[in-house]
C-alpha cells in the first residue's frame, strides 16, 4: 500500500501533538462543570470562563500570525504556546475558587493562540493546495482521537482518582505533545516576510473574498457558544432524576459521544470538500447547526435522544474547523497565510467570547430554550452570509490524476 504523499512528516507530527495536546486538556474539559459546581461557582460562571478564554486566545492568535510570519519563526511560537497548553492543568488543579480556575484556562487558551496560527501555517505550507482538505481533515481528526480519549480516561480514572489528582495528570500528555512539535515539524521555507507591513495594513491586503468570508464565520461563531456549556446543561437537566453523579457520567459520556463522531468525520468531510468543493460541504455544515439547536428545544429529555444531538453537533463542528480552516489556506497566499489563520481564529473567537457568555447569561436568568433558540436564529443568519458572501466564482475541487 502506497504511502500518501500528502501524509508527510509534518502533517504526521502535528496530528500526534494534536491527538496528545487534546488527551490532556479534554480531560480538564470534560470535567470543568463538575469541578465548578464543587467549587460553588455561580451558573454563569462557566460561560465567562468559556468565553473570556476564547476571546483571549482569539487576540492573541492575531498578533502572534502576523508576528510569525514577520519574523519567519512560526516553529518557534508553536513551540513557545504548547508549553503553556501543557501547563495549564496544574493551574486549575489548586484553584479554591472559579477566579482561579479562569486564571489558568486563559494561561492555557494564550497558549493555544500563540500555537495554533503558526502551526496550521506549516502544515499548509507542507501540502499541495489539491490536498488541503485532507491534510486539515486528518489533523483534525487526530485531535479529536485525543479529545476521545480524554475524556474516556478521565472517566476511568475519575472513579479512582479524586478531580483534583486528574487535573494534575494532565500536563502529561501535554509535555508529548510539546515534544512531537519539537521532534517533527519542520517549516519548508523559514524566511520573514518578504515584505513586512504594519498589522492593520496587512490586514487590508489580504484578499476581499476571504475578509467576506470571515465575515459570516463572525456571525455563524456568535451562536456557536462552547460545548462545555452543553455539558453543564445536560448535568443540570439530569440531575434531578439520576442524581449529580450519575448526570455528571451522562454530560461526560454524550461529551465523548460528540467527538467520537467529530473524530470520524473530520477525514471524510475533508476529502469531500477538496472533491465536490468546500463551500457547499461548509453551508450544509452550517444548516446542519440551526437544525441542532431547535433539537435541543423541541427533544424529550432523554439520553437517547441527547446522544443523536450530540453526534449532530460532532458533524457539524467537524464540518466548521476542517472546512474553514482549508478554505482559509485555499483563499490566502503563502506569504501571509498564519496571519490568514489568525484572523480566522479570531473571528471565531470573537464569536465564542460573545456566544459563550450571552448563552450562559440567557440560561441563568431565562432558560434554556431561550438561549438555544437564540443560538438557532442567529446560526441561520450565519449561514445565508455564508451563501451570500462566498457567492460568485465557485472554488472548483481538485482534478485527480
Amino acid at each position: 500500500m502506497k504511502w500518501p504523499a500528502w501524509l508527510n512528516r509534518t502533517v504526521l507530527g502535528a496530528g500526534i501533538a494534536s491527538f496528545f495536546g487534546d488527551l490532556g486538556y479534554e480531560s480538564v474539559t470534560v470535567l470543568l462543570p463538575s469541578f465548578l459546581i464543587i467549587l460553588g461557582a455561580p451558573v454563569f460562571a462557566l460561560g465567562i470562563i468559556e468565553g473570556l478564554s476564547d476571546g483571549a486566545s482569539s487576540f492573541v492568535k492575531l498578533f502572534s500570525g502576523y508576528f510569525a510570519d514577520k519574523l519567519g519563526k512560526r516553529r518557534e511560537f508553536a513551540l513557545g504556546g504548547s508549553v503553556a497548553t501543557a501547563i495549564f492543568p496544574a493551574i486549575i488543579a489548586v484553584a479554591t475558587s472559579w477566579y482561579i480556575v479562569l486564571a489558568g484556562r486563559l494561561f492555557g487558551w494564550i497558549g493555544k493562540g500563540i500555537r495554533s496560527p503558526s502551526r496550521d501555517a506549516i502544515l499548509s505550507k507542507s501540502v499541495e493546495k489539491k490536498d488541503l482538505g485532507k491534510a486539515f481533515g486528518f489533523h483534525r481528526a487526530s485531535d479529536t482521537l485525543g479529545a476521545v480519549a480524554g475524556p474516556a480516561l478521565a472517566l476511568i480514572l475519575v472513579a479512582s482518582l479524586g478531580i483534583r489528582e486528574i487535573l494534575l495528570w494532565a500536563v502529561i500528555p501535554g509535555f508529548i505533545a510539546f515534544v512531537a512539535i519539537w521532534l517533527f515539524l519542520r517549516e519548508r521555507d523559514t524566511s520573514p516576510h518578504p515584505r513586512p507591513r504594519p498589522l492593520v495594513a496587512s490586514l487590508k491586503g489580504l484578499p476581499s473574498r476571504f475578509k467576506a468570508f470571515l465575515s459570516a464565520v463572525l456571525v455563524f461563531g456568535i451562536a456557536d457558544f462552547s460545548q462545555t456549556l452543553l455539558i453543564a446543561f445536560v448535568i443540570v437537566v439530569f440531575t434531578p432524576p439520576l442524581g449529580f453523579a450519575m448526570a455528571t457520567a451522562a454530560g461526560a459520556g454524550l461529551y465523548l459521544v460528540r467527538n467520537i463522531v467529530y473524530a470520524g468525520a473530520s477525514y471524510p468531510l475533508g476529502l469531500l470538500g477538496d472533491r465536490i468543493g468546500r463551500r457547499p460541504v461548509l453551508v450544509l455544515g452550517y444548516a446542519l447547526a440551526v437544525a441542532t439547536f431547535i433539537g435541543f428545544v423541541i427533544a424529550p429529555t432523554n439520553l437517547v435522544v441527547y446522544g443523536v444531538l450530540f453526534a449532530m453537533c460532532g458533524i457539524f463542528i467537524a464540518a466548521e474547523d476542517t472546512l474553514e480552516s482549508a478554505l482559509a489556506g485555499e483563499m490566502v497566499e503563502e506569504e501571509s497565510r498564519a496571519l490568514g489563520f489568525g484572523a480566522l481564529a479570531t473571528m471565531n473567537g470573537v464569536g465564542d467570547l460573545v456566544s459563550s457568555v450571552m448563552i450562559g447569561f440567557i440560561w441563568a436568568f431565562v432558560g434554556y430554550s431561550a438561549g438555544f433558540m437564540v443560538a438557532a436564529v442567529i446560526a441561520a443568519a450565519g449561514t445565508i452570509l455564508l451563501i451570500w458572501t462566498t457567492r460568485g466564482p465557485r472554488h472548483a475541487p481538485a482534478q485527480h490524476q
